[in-house]
């Protein structure tokens, strides 16, 4: 995993370099201050993963789009203090993948890291309690996923509801895909929100509607 840093502050760089250190099977291959030096790394080194924080001096949303345009397969985590409901919309729609705030926990940066990568959108919690109170369409935090479809769920959220419908815990579900049980719990969280339920019933009740799993496995289940 190849990852390029952007942000105004040292400090901040220093603090993400230290955490992807963490990570096995990935490099930081360049950091940027500015926008120019942003988007010359970009165009000149194939990375897979930028961390950025679009509010520093020199950076904006037309930048991301900018980004986005020069490395099609670019995934953005934007790691920002700004959790402005409106703002965060804003960014979505301008290419960033999943979102964080600053002060998330360690080990939420990681997940987010890793699940960027893997294709699933991440927030951290701080995040999901801003969504969840401003009452965001989840439609709109998946601008690339629209489809006529009036729920879109990735593949991680359909493989975690049909582990979730088999009965396994958090837990469980965090070591049959190895990864953390703060993440599953991020997920079944997103799921909830975008399927419109309150309960673990609630999800299996929408499995069997939306065929991801068949109610054959609970008439014969022993």
């Amino acid at each position: 995993m190849r990852i390029v840093l952007a942000d105004k502050s040292d400090l901040v760089k220093i603090g993400l370099r230290n955490i992807i250190s963490s990570i096995e099977n990935t490099q930081v291959i360049g950091e940027a201050s500015e926008k120019k030096e942003l988007i010359e790394l970009i165009s000149s080194f194939k990375a897979d993963l930028l961390i950025i924080d679009y509010t520093s001096n020199d950076f904006d949303l037309d930048l991301l789009k900018k980004l986005k345009s020069i490395n099609k397969q670019l995934k953005i985590i934007a790691v920002t203090q700004i959790q402005d409901p409106k703002m965060m919309v804003k960014a979505l729609k301008s290419g960033v993948d999943s979102y964080v705030k600053k002060d998330c926990d360690l080990m939420e940066i990681k997940d987010a890291i890793t699940e960027t990568f893997s294709g699933n959108q991440f927030f951290c919690g701080e995040i999901l309690k801003t969504i969840n109170i401003a009452k965001i369409d989840i439609n709109d935090l998946n601008i690339d996923l629209l489809t006529c479809n009036s729920v879109i769920l990735t593949s991680r959220e359909k493989e975690i509801i049909e582990l979730i419908s088999e009965g396994l815990t958090n837990f469980d579900i965090s070591e049959k895909l190895f990864i953390s049980k703060h993440t599953v719990n991020t997920h079944r969280k997103n799921i909830m929100h975008k399927i419109g339920v309150k309960n673990t019933a609630g999800i299996v009740i929408y499995a069997v509607k939306s065929n991801i799993i068949s109610p054959n496995k609970f008439l014969f289940a022993q």
